[in-house]
């Protein structure tokens, strides 16, 4: 069975106020005292960022424990330096990103520009375990047309710089403002795909592998597939499922190249269209539909999505979770649901955050 990775970004925020706290690498030193050899944190872009990430997992309990277990761990060290961790996708209060320390974050700045500043967002990108190029590049290739869905699951980011955006996911939308961020066309075959890569680092627009920011790409780290289009999830549950669906969407992929189905020959334009539409409207109302990109009920693409990975999904175990996760989900809402739910309750962004805060450990 394959194996599934997630690796969080969360916000770092006062727990009283809400005001985010640039305090990252105070937390990371901190972690760093209590156990040196510690890799469950990394430093991010901004000061006002900390990533986790988890080992990789064939089951998905075994997951969602560590997803919990690590949220708390957080917690808990950032407590020890005078702030909380919030599973936000973008700050709903005014905020200026306290850039880190790092030279190739540095260059970023200088490079990107203002559009930087626009980059203090939170995802969480699925690492799933792939056996050679070939089968990753076959499983990038099939893969384009359901990650819209993926994105609306996830949709977490409704309010940015104090204002609610009309948005439920900003966060890709600030995020694909990068030159290299976005879907991708049809790569073809290993050779095609690091072609593609080169011919990117070539013309000097971006530094290094780490700034192909793709949708979804193969990992310069890892012998996996990195799919990066998800907020981070406000309910830790909900995290466990779009690794299940995403694992499940890698196996229903890879079964289809071996079988010798061609992939789904949808246009960039296409593309972009659906993912601007999942980011806009989340799970209320419609999503273009990945078979015709047509519009069609948002509940009704996600049960194509369960369908079309039923198989792969009942084989990993994971059918009853993502059947019982989804139901759970289109009845409560997404994450941006759920934030303006608590503003329309509490009348104040910041308590949004800080609410927020106690729904990110459970």
């Amino acid at each position: 069975m394959r194996t599934v990775g997630v690796e969080e970004e969360l916000l770092l925020v006062d727990p009283d106020s809400g005001e985010p706290k640039a305090l990252s690498a105070a937390v990371l030193t901190r972690a760093v005292q209590d156990d040196p050899g510690q890799d469950l944190f990394q430093l991010e872009l901004f000061g006002q960022m900390l990533e986790l990430a988890t080992h990789p997992h064939t089951d998905m309990a075994e997951l969602g424990a560590e997803i919990v277990r690590s949220r708390k761990e957080a917690a808990r060290v950032a407590g020890e330096v005078g702030c909380a961790v919030a599973a936000l996708a973008t700050c709903p209060i005014p905020v200026t990103g306290a850039l880190t320390a790092d030279d190739r974050y540095r260059w970023m700045a200088g490079r990107f520009g203002i559009a930087t500043q626009d980059w203090l967002v939170c995802g969480c990108h699925a690492h799933v375990a792939v056996d050679s190029d070939e089968e990753g590049v076959a499983v990038l290739d099939r893969l384009r047309p359901w990650l819209p869905v993926v994105r609306a699951l996830s949709a977490n980011s409704p309010y940015w710089q104090g204002r609610d955006t009309g948005y439920a996911s900003f966060r890709s939308r600030l995020w694909s403002r990068g030159p290299s961020a976005g879907p991708t066309e049809l790569f073809g075959s290993p050779a095609g795909y690091h072609r593609r890569v080169a011919d990117m680092l070539a013309s000097g627009v971006i530094l290094d592998h780490g700034m192909v920011y793709f949708d979804a790409r193969l990992s310069v780290k890892y012998p996996t597939v990195e799919i990066r289009v998800a907020d981070v999830c406000l309910r830790a549950e909900t995290a466990v499922l779009v690794a299940a669906l995403v694992r499940a969407l890698v196996e229903t992929a890879a079964r289809d190249w071996r079988a010798g189905r061609p992939p789904a020959r949808h246009s960039v334009s296409l593309l972009r269209l659906a993912a601007w539409h999942a980011a806009r409207s989340g799970l209320e109302g419609e999503l273009l539909d990945p078979a015709t990109m047509l519009p069609r009920p948002a509940p009704e693409v996600v049960r194509a999505l369960l369908e079309h990975t039923a198989e792969a999904l009942a084989d990993s175990g994971d059918a009853a979770l993502a059947e019982e996760a989804v139901g759970e989900l289109l009845g409560r809402g997404t994450g941006a649901r759920e934030q303006r739910g608590v503003l329309e309750r509490v009348g104040s962004l910041r308590e949004v955050v800080t609410e927020c805060v106690r729904r990110t450990q459970g």
